[in-house]
């Protein structure tokens, strides 16, 4: 399930200590960097990578009823969406694929 950073800067804080939101972004950075997680753009929020040890291209499918994220990693649609850029002289920086709808858990 997605996290919103300030939800992260929830769980790290307590009664004494209270995190900076800096300390939270700086961190989330890192991982971006490293390809650790992943940022879903249409939550602003952030979800651990399923493939975090090798290179790749992913896709996410997004439930709008119960906002769980699955990320797929399909090369045919890689390939459509590079062939497709390439087409149209266009230079591909990254790629970031969001599918919304409903999942099976939610449409039954």
């Amino acid at each position: 399930m997605p996290i919103k950073a300030y939800d992260i800067l929830a769980k790290l804080s307590d009664a004494d200590h209270i995190e900076k939101p800096p300390t939270v972004y700086r961190a989330l950075e890192f991982l971006l960097e490293n390809q650790l997680i992943h940022k879903i753009e249409s939550s602003n929020s952030y979800i651990g990578c399923e493939f975090a040890h090798e290179q790749h291209q992913s896709q996410f499918l997004v439930c709008d009823s119960c906002n769980e994220v699955m990320e797929l990693q399909e090369p045919l649609l890689n390939s459509a969406l590079a062939e497709t850029s390439e087409s149209k002289g266009f230079v591909v920086r990254q790629t970031h694929v969001e599918i919304h709808g409903v999942c099976a858990d939610c449409a039954n």
